[in-house]
């Protein structure tokens, strides 16, 4: 039976506009790989919790670094080549 922690429904990115989802999916893969092959507890909360907070400043520090509707037109522009 596969443990499915809690603290993964904060890792989900579908809801995200298309140049979030860049930044946050690898996020999401690797949460999945700690719950997988870690033991829950403590550690793996913990883990969880640290990952989490990178995820939350990489998606900040996309929004911020080239500004929401920028970042939007860049990705318009990537999807039509």
């Amino acid at each position: 039976m596969t443990h499915k922690h809690p603290m993964l429904r904060w890792f989900t990115y579908a809801h995200l506009p298309p140049f979030l989802q860049k930044t946050s999916k690898p996020f999401c893969g690797l949460a999945e790989f700690v719950v997988e092959t870690t033991t829950p507890g403590a550690e793996q909360s913990t883990a969880l919790r640290k990952l989490l907070e990178g995820k939350d400043a990489a998606v900040r520090a996309r929004l911020e670094g080239v500004g929401v509707g920028k970042a939007a037109a860049e990705e318009r522009e990537g999807e039509s080549e």
